[in-house]
């Protein structure tokens, strides 16, 4: 389905935590979609976690279940028809599914906060960004419209956007792609989060631009100490070499295949492929030494990996 890649910078533990593993742990994660055509499959058994001050990398195609598994994470899943039927969505050592509604809203924005893919429909067009960016800490610090415009103005010089003080009352129509989305981290880091969830930061944007927003949430990310889930299609967002891409489609979530989903693609499947799903174990280098970190879901992953 996606690929996981890790990377992580020096970490080091926020003040407030006394929880000695993964900031967020997501243990065989189950969504599912019930539609009159039938149940979609859209996320089956996905696993990662991710540390303070750690980049955890989600690729895959459009399609995938990346966002799907952002939303359950979140908690802005729409249920029904969404549904998740199995699995644990651990927080600091405590299962967020088994949560109230009232608990979860207590994480979202100032313990986790996302930052979606199109910053032109998330941003309210007929509100200033000022008057969006201080909203968080009018409703969450209960600050006066004063004091809030002026915090506003601070997080817009902090994500560097040019004239900040000029710009605080404009509306996002007369900000740039590359501005906007700059106002969408921004009202992220509002709360000093332990964790970003970046959904495809850099959609839309040309390539210059998108290295300037990676470069940005890469120094936010080293000041603040922060988890990021960074989630997009673009391998070059990522890496500096595009890896292979398997050709087709991604299979019909009412009519997963058996065995391995990938089967009807690959072009090594046999009827193993088409029979049994694939566990997923840890990537071993020719001398058998684990390769930290890194595990697949494939029956051949050897001859793939060592030729």
């Amino acid at each position: 389905m996606s690929t996981i890649d890790k990377t992580a910078t020096v970490p080091a533990p926020r003040e407030n935590s006394d929880h000695n593993g993964p900031l967020l742990e997501v243990r065989d994660l189950h969504v599912e979609f019930h539609t009159r055509d039938g149940v979609a499959k859209a996320v089956n058994g996905v696993n990662y976690s991710v540390d303070a001050g750690e980049t955890l990398a989600v690729l895959g195609e459009s399609g995938s279940g990346k966002s799907v598994t952002a939303q359950a994470v979140m908690g802005i899943l729409d249920m029904p028809p969404g549904k998740i039927p199995q699995g644990e969505i651990l927080f600091r050592g405590e299962d967020m599914l088994k949560m109230s509604d009232e608990e979860r809203r207590k994480i979202r924005g100032r313990k986790i906060a996302m930052i979606f893919q199109d910053a032109l429909s998330s941003l309210n067009p007929v509100l200033s960004v000022g008057y969006q960016l201080g909203e968080m800490f009018r409703v969450h610090h209960g600050l006066s419209k004063k004091d809030a415009k002026v915090k506003a103005i601070e997080l817009m010089d902090k994500v560097k956007i040019p004239a900040a003080k000029a710009r605080v009352s404009d509306y996002p129509h007369q900000f740039s792609g590359g501005m906007r989305q700059r106002i969408m981290i921004a009202m992220a880091l509002a709360l000093e989060p332990d964790l970003i969830i970046a959904d495809e930061p850099t959609t839309a944007l040309d390539v210059t631009v998108q290295a300037q927003v990676m470069d940005l949430l890469a120094e936010l990310q080293r000041e603040y100490n922060m988890g990021l889930i960074l989630i997009t299609h673009d391998l070059g967002v990522v890496a500096d070499v595009e890896l292979y891409a398997i050709k087709g489609l991604p299979p019909n979530l009412l009519k997963v295949p058996s065995g391995c989903a990938f089967n009807p693609r690959c072009p090594k499947a046999t009827d193993l492929c088409r029979t049994e799903i694939p566990a997923l174990v840890p990537v071993t280098e020719q001398d058998g030494a684990d390769l930290p970190g890194r595990k697949s879901a494939c029956h051949f992953w050897k001859e793939t990996i060592h030729g």
